[in-house]
């Protein structure tokens, strides 16, 4: 387990640091991401804050996050909040550090599951689940209703990695209550972030004893949920689904050298559908609320869509002919990094930015909301929303490694491009069905949990002629 250590160099932090709380004043619990943000503003692209005797070190820049970029000085570390989750993902992808020898394992068997050739394997059952969604949507048009945006993309995503890669589904448009899986994993989640306020006197001491006994009772039904799948999975005679499961489940039947044991292939999976769909409901979330704010960027998507999809079911091929609508995703991405921050840690002695003296061990947060508006990367207009900053020409442009929604090296996201061509797809399917608007006095709220969300985003759905 990696440990956190000190810098030898003094770096800014904020005023009125109280004794033995630390930088409490001010400090948000519910927004700590972008209250973070507020005080890189004031502070600069690197400082600390301190409470409670956990100290975080945050950089913001983009010239500082391409040099943390280098495997060769830095390496992945498990920060507070995704070191809080292995209690319910233990050693998989996601969790594990980077001694445990699972997560190589896993990457190297699971890596041929995600190549943009494999994409074609999932591209019918994401199809399937938009379908589901879009019939949801009908019917909410004709009723003259409206439809709460997360909600619904969460509900997509989820079902969508549970068919895709467990050939198991939730049933999230059939149901009038959240499926008890999805309940449950709600419940740990919420519980594993709070989980961090432990070293609060008080707080700690009254809050977690009955939290406590439920997220343990959460975590037990999310196992037993899982365990159930593999194990109707493994005795289940006749041909198998061709997903993820089956591919960790015939190396182990065939002693494949990157197997993995029963207990790792349950964590893989928890893994998968806990991190792997919330990033892209909430990529899709912010999508749609910037295409309703901004009308013509509406009109040219959608546009692109009729002329390169025109009435028909995409095809496999069409989804990556869609590059405006990839560069609004791109730019959802940029704006609201639905993963807000990961950690870096020093494999070596070592100095950031010839300044920053780091012993091997030391770690930072990359906090991408800020590196992304970064306006010696983006310019001055980088809290404005402007897909065309990812036409060819202008990436060249920009300096390598400081664009990083997946994360970065090998521990980056290995569902990238999973999540880019759900995306795609479903965003230019909603696109081409649906006027969406959203009212006019809503104003961007961003809720924080595992990842970055709109908070109460509703748009009225109208089915075109």
């Amino acid at each position: 387990m990696a440990t956190s250590r000190v810098f030898d160099t003094e770096i800014p932090r904020p005023p009125k640091r109280l004794p033995l709380v630390g930088d409490v004043l001010g400090m948000s619990l519910e927004t700590p991401v972008q209250n973070s943000m507020a005080i890189h503003k004031a502070l600069g692209p690197v400082f600390e804050r301190t409470a409670f005797g956990r100290r975080f070190v945050f950089v913001c820049s983009g010239e500082l996050t391409a040099e943390l970029s280098d495997e060769k000085r830095f390496a992945k570390h498990l920060a507070p909040g995704v070191e809080a989750l292995r209690a319910i993902g233990g050693d998989g992808l996601f969790t594990a550090f980077n001694e445990e020898p699972n997560w190589r394992r896993a990457h190297e068997l699971l890596m041929p599951a995600f190549t943009q050739q494999a994409m074609r394997r999932y591209h019918a059952t994401m199809l399937d689940v938009t379908a589901q969604l879009v019939a949801h949507w009908d019917r909410t048009a004709r009723s003259g209703g409206d439809v709460d945006i997360a909600a619904d993309m969460t509900k997509l995503t989820l079902e969508t990695i549970g068919r895709s890669g467990f050939s198991y589904s939730f049933e999230p448009f059939e149901r009038a209550a959240r499926h008890p899986f999805v309940e449950a994993m709600v419940g740990g989640l919420s519980f594993s972030q709070r989980s961090m306020l432990r070293t609060v006197p008080v707080v700690g001491r009254f809050l977690f004893p009955a939290a406590k006994r439920q997220y343990d009772l959460d975590r037990a039904h999310m196992r037993d949920v899982v365990d159930a799948v593999i194990h109707s999975r493994r005795d289940a005679p006749g041909p198998a689904p061709d997903d993820l499961l089956e591919l960790m489940l015939r190396a182990a039947r065939e002693d494949d050298p990157n197997k993995l044991d029963e207990i790792n292939i349950r964590n893989q999976v928890l893994t998968f559908l806990v991190a792997g769909h919330e990033t892209t409901s909430g990529a899709l979330s912010f999508a749609l609320y910037y295409l309703m704010r901004d009308p013509q960027a509406y009109a040219r998507a959608r546009a692109e869509v009729e002329e390169i999809w025109g009435d028909g079911e995409p095809a496999f091929e069409q989804i990556a002919k869609l590059r405006y609508v990839r560069r609004v995703l791109d730019e959802a991405l940029r704006l609201w990094p639905t993963a807000p921050a990961y950690a870096r840690e020093a494999r070596v002695d070592t100095t950031l930015a010839g300044r920053y003296r780091m012993r091997a061990g030391d770690w930072v947060l990359v906090l991408l909301p800020a590196v992304h508006r970064d306006p010696a990367v983006w310019g001055d207009d980088a809290d404005e929303f402007d897909p065309d900053r990812f036409l060819p020409e202008r990436v060249r442009a920009r300096p390598a490694r400081v664009y990083k929604p997946f994360g970065t090296g090998e521990r980056a996201c290995i569902g990238r491009q999973f999540a880019l061509h759900e995306a795609t797809l479903v965003l230019g399917t909603l696109l081409r069905r649906y006027d969406l608007a959203m009212d006019p006095a809503y104003r961007l709220k961003v809720a924080e949990r595992l990842t970055l969300m709109p908070e109460g985003l509703h748009a009225r759905v109208s089915l075109r002629s």
